[in-house]
Formats: structure tokens, C-alpha cells, sequence
């Protein structure tokens, strides 16, 4: 990997868009080989009915595969340090395997379980809001409010003491951020599950009433150790990362779009679809996770050979002309337009329904509680080289 690292297209933005050329991408020929940041190659598919395509099958576009395709600057792992790393980690998976898995978490992670969860997110948003007031502006948007509300969430759910949370932010940075070597980012990796394995070691000891004492309780006997670590290291990495990018960026969107704003502030039941059109929109994941085509395909009159790495462009699909019209808009009234900003198929994102409660708590509480709220100070900071795309910093005032 060179010192400066290109990002490929399907990574690229301008703010709050994708490039340009993804767009072009997806108007003329929809797939096009690309290398990616791991060294290897991969077919990029941009258009929503071709992703929708490739992320529905997962016969023949494999998340399991990939594991045999080793990046050139990766170290070379055994069979057993590989098994480890995988153990539990549904996005490795396809069925039935991945089915056993996700099976044992998916009651956990229902709407009305979410529901039991909203007066307890109100109170830490609440909580965060007290005290962004009680400190005065200017503050920034992300330390102060984006970041620590998801984070407290994910760690009263999966049982992870709260006071952790600055080692296993730092250790998700690392592991996300694409421009760090691999060797760095799978030591994070690694420290990541030798701390999930003590929280784990901890609820098999003394199971209390979060999630992984839950699975200890009621899956013990089918979940080995590994399993239960992997399982929770997702949980914690997924639960935190993603949810607090799209506080961040979400609210910008919404102060740099003052006519959606005073929208939602004058029919405030539209929250629910401001939520929805803001994830299509704004897309932080780029792409989720690549896959290995286990046979010949064709997608969009492009034949991609069987052993191939397949990319699926979630910002390129999500502004898709055959989705929505005006697709490069933000309009808040749209409602849910059947996006794939939390994937689809097997692997749709378990833990969806909890992000959309934190931001249907999050966003009519921020800008209730401050009405004059605007960007002070350095303008906001983008950040493009990790998984998740996002903010570093909002600096704010109100």
C-alpha cells in the first residue's frame, strides 16, 4: 500500500454527495472493474435493482468466500486464527450458518423491544442535552452529543461498562479507518476480542439482564465462547459507529437545508420519514461488505467470472433515478422509499430498528431543546478514508 492511499470511486464524496463519476458510472455502463483499498480488484455495481440484486442472493454473491482472499499487505493467518477471527461475526457468513446466528439475536432487536428502549434513550439524550446547555456554546456537535448517546445506548444493551468507551472508540477507529495499514487494523481487531472476551469470560461467570448475559442464559449450550466474543464485538463495533455518523452528519444536513428543518419543525410527525430520507440520502455506508461472486453472473450486461470481488456502491443506488425522482435532493416528505442504506437480504442490518428510534428520539430533541442552533467556528470536518462515513467534527451554537 503507498504512503497516500486513493480512494477508489465508490468511497469518494463531496460532503454530503458521491462523486460525480459514480453517478456517470451508474448512468452508463452500471459495473466496472476497480482496485480497491485492500489491493485487490472488484467489480463496483452502482445501480439500485443490480445492488438490491447482489446483496438478495446470497448463492451466488457469498460473504463467506472473501474470507480466502487474502489482502497483499495482510499477514498470513492459520486456519485456526482465521476460524477465531470469523467465530461469531455474521457478516462472514452466509446460510445456513449465518440463519443459526442471527436467529438467536433477531427478538432482541424488534421494533417493540425498541419501544421498551425509547424512554431510556430519551433520558440519555435528554441527559447529553443538560449538558451541552449547562457548558454554553460553542461545542462540538460530535464529542458532545453525536458520539456519546449511541455509544451509552450499545453499552447498556450489550452489558460493556460505559467507562470503556474512549479504549474501544479508539480501537473502532482503527479498524474502520481504510488509509491505516492492515497489520494495524487487525491488531486493533485482535484487541478488540481479547476485551469482548473478558466481558464475555465475565457474563459466563455471572449472566445479568443485558444481551450477552441473555445469550449466555438462553444459547449457552449452542454458542461456543468464540461465538459469544465475535457475536458482541459486531454488536458493540456496528451499535455505536454507524448510529453516531448519522447524528452528526444528519444534523448538518439538516442545518445546511434550513427549508427541511423549519419543515420537520412545523410538522414534526414527518420525523419519521425525515429519518428514512436522511439515510437514503446521506448513505454512510458505502458500500457494506464485499462479496465473492461462487459462479459466473452477468449484471447490467457486464459478465463478472466467478472468484471475483463484488462491491455494491449504496450511495450510487440510493440516488438512483429508478428509486426516487430528483434523487440528489433531500426531501423529508418522501417517507420510506425502500432504501438500501441498511443493505437488504439476509444480511439488512440487525440492529436498524434501534438506530431509527435513537434518531427519532435524537433529532426533534436537539433542535427543540436548541431552536438557534447553527455551525460556529471551523466549518465542519468530513472524514472519507473509513467504512462508515461521517463527521469528525460539528462545531455548533446555539
Amino acid at each position: 500500500m503507498s504512503d497516500s492511499p486513493v480512494l477508489p470511486v465508490y468511497m469518494r464524496r463531496s460532503e454530503f454527495d458521491p462523486d460525480p463519476e459514480l453517478a456517470r458510472l451508474r448512468d452508463g455502463e452500471g459495473v466496472r472493474r476497480v482496485n480497491t483499498m485492500f489491493g485487490l480488484d472488484a467489480w463496483v455495481v452502482t445501480r439500485f435493482p443490480d445492488v438490491r440484486e447482489v446483496l438478495g442472493d446470497s448463492t451466488r454473491f457469498s460473504n463467506a468466500h472473501r474470507s480466502a482472499l487474502r489482502p497483499p499487505d495482510v499477514p498470513e493467518l492459520t486456519d485456526e486464527q482465521l476460524a477465531m477471527l470469523r467465530a461469531g461475526n455474521l457478516l462472514t457468513f452466509d446460510p445456513p450458518e449465518h440463519t443459526r446466528l442471527r436467529r438467536m439475536l433477531t427478538p432482541e432487536f424488534t421494533m417493540r423491544r425498541m419501544r421498551r428502549l425509547e424512554p431510556r434513550i430519551q433520558d440519555i439524550v435528554a441527559d447529553h442535552l443538560d449538558a451541552m446547555e449547562a457548558a454554553g456554546p460553542p461545542a462540538d456537535l460530535v464529542r458532545a452529543f453525536a458520539l456519546p448517546i449511541p455509544s451509552l445506548v450499545i453499552c447498556e444493551l450489550l452489558g460493556v461498562p460505559y467507562e470503556d468507551r474512549d479504549d474501544f472508540q479508539r480501537r473502532t477507529a482503527k479498524m474502520l479507518n481504510l488509509s491505516l495499514p492492515s497489520r494495524e487494523r487487525m491488531a486493533a481487531q485482535m484487541e478488540s476480542r481479547a476485551y469482548m472476551g473478558e466481558l464475555v469470560a465475565r457474563a459466563q461467570a455471572e449472566p445479568g439482564d443485558d444481551l450477552l448475559g441473555m445469550l449466555v442464559r438462553e444459547h449457552g449450550d449452542d454458542l461456543r465462547t468464540e461465538e459469544l466474543v465475535g457475536i458482541g464485538a459486531l454488536l458493540l463495533l456496528a451499535g455505536h459507529e454507524t448510529t453516531s455518523n448519522m447524528l452528526g452528519i444528519g444534523t448538518l444536513a439538516l442545518l445546511r437545508h434550513p427549508d427541511q428543518l423549519a419543515l420537520l419543525r412545523q410538522k414534526p410527525e414527518l420525523i419519521d420519514a425525515a429519518v428514512e430520507e436522511l439515510l437514503r440520502w446521506l448513505s454512510i455506508v458505502h458500500s457494506g461488505v464485499v462479496r465473492v461472486a461462487t459462479t459466473d453472473v452477468e449484471l447490467a450486461g457486464t459478465r463478472i467470472p466467478a472468484g471475483e470481488l463484488v462491491v455494491c456502491a449504496l450511495p450510487a443506488a440510493n440516488r438512483d433515478p429508478a428509486l426516487v425522482p430528483d434523487p440528489d435532493r433531500l426531501d423529508i416528505r418522501r417517507g420510506d422509499m425502500g432504501h438500501v442504506a441498511f443493505g437488504h437480504g439476509v444480511h439488512h442490518c440487525l440492529g436498524a430498528p434501534l438506530a431509527r428510534m435513537e434518531m427519532h428520539v435524537a433529532f426533534p430533541a436537539l433542535f427543540e431543546r436548541f431552536p438557534g442552533l447553527r455551525e460556529a467556528g471551523p466549518p465542519a470536518e468530513f472524514r472519507s478514508f473509513h467504512v462508515v462515513y461521517g463527521l469528525t467534527s460539528l462545531p455548533v451554537a446555539w
